[in-house]
């Protein structure tokens, strides 16, 4: 039971009503992917779709930065791998 004052937070799930896993994979920003290189390679490494994959690079390009992806470890260790086949600098680090 928690103390009055305190929150607590619900476990995140994911599509399969499991636990994520904590990892996050977070792509960087750089100076020689196009927009359209960035927006496909995050949907094929993460299933999103266009919309969100638009959204990540919009923020990769303005922010510097998106976290673009979260999950177990090893969902996100071959995220990353497919994202970095394009050059892109990518982290996964447990969120």
């Amino acid at each position: 039971m928690s103390s009055p004052g305190t929150i607590e937070l619900p476990e995140v799930l994911d599509s399969n009503g499991t636990g994520h896993g904590g990892w996050i994979v977070t792509v960087f920003n750089n100076d020689y992917n196009t927009w359209d290189e960035v927006v496909f390679i995050l949907m094929a490494a993460t299933g999103c779709d266009e919309e969100e994959a638009n959204i990540e690079t919009w923020e990769i390009d303005n922010l510097g930065r998106s976290v673009v992806h979260q999950g177990p470890k090893e969902v996100c260790e071959t995220a990353a791998e497919i994202i970095a086949k394009i050059g892109i600098r990518v982290e996964v680090s447990e969120g």
